[in-house]
């Protein structure tokens, strides 16, 4: 049995690593997929558009194409997101990089969700999932704090809305990943810098974007049909380590 057989679902962030993979887990599990993103491509989707998500007639305009296309929308996988090396502490960031990011990390998930939420209710319900972070609930002394609070006001949202549409059928969940293995990684730590973290990885080795995919598959799927408003962290477990054991790394699936 494939758990999104005949669902429709709109992934957005396509184009990235962890959006690329979504797209091929969601599609080997039968949905319809429509990869969304504001440049590149996901050749595994059946249908890609172009859209800036901080531009609410743009979000508007997507979801309604889509309903027109398929006649439904059952799966919203809010996705998109940046990180930016200018971003670090409080008392160096500058006010531009944090606007930005709150504005694509944040304000593109509201947009989705306002305009997504609509067809999903119309349709009798289905499943919303937004892209947190585990620093949504913790603290890093390497800090970056636009992210931090861009990712932390996703986790806020996702439990409010998670509340108010419950009885309309919708499950709302976000997920928080861990570090993820991925060439926007690579820009924004240095080996040093990606070293300091992977100490308080159990495993031993960052996440592969696949892994995250695969979370997003069961939360989008009637399989999670009793989980709602839940942060449901893939980390690997960063959040439950104080001391790690030493070894080699657990090798990636």
């Amino acid at each position: 049995m494939q758990y999104l057989d005949k669902k429709v679902a709109v992934i957005t962030g396509a184009s990235g690593s962890i959006g690329r993979a979504s797209v091929e887990a969601f599609k080997r599990e039968g949905a319809t997929v429509v990869a969304v993103d504001i440049q590149g491509e996901a050749p595994a989707a059946d249908l890609f558009l172009t859209a800036d998500l901080t531009n609410e007639p743009e979000v508007k305009a997507l979801y309604n194409t889509v309903a027109e296309k398929y006649g439904r929308i059952d799966v919203l996988f809010n996705n998109a997101g940046i990180a930016l090396p200018e971003d670090g502490s409080v008392l160096e960031t500058e006010v531009e990089v944090f606007n930005r990011l709150l504005k694509v990390n944040t304000l593109s998930v509201f947009l989705c969700c306002k305009h997504g939420l609509r067809h999903l209710i119309r349709n009798g319900g289905g499943s919303v999932v937004n892209t947190a972070s585990l620093v949504a609930s913790m603290g890093s002394a390497a800090s970056q704090i636009a992210y931090t609070a861009s990712k932390g006001a996703v986790l806020s949202l996702t439990r409010e809305i998670a509340v108010e549409f419950a009885k309309k059928g919708v499950k709302i969940n976000a997920i928080s990943p861990g570090p993820v293995e991925t060439p926007l990684l690579d820009t924004l730590f240095s080996p040093d810098q990606k070293a300091r973290r992977l100490i308080h990885v159990p495993y031993g080795r960052f996440a592969q974007a696949k892994e995250i995919a695969e979370a997003a598959v069961f939360l989008a799927s009637d399989a999670s049909s009793y989980v709602n408003g839940t942060e449901f962290r893939v980390d690997g477990g960063i959040t439950a380590a104080y001391v790690t054991a030493e070894g080699d790394p657990v090798p990636a699936p």
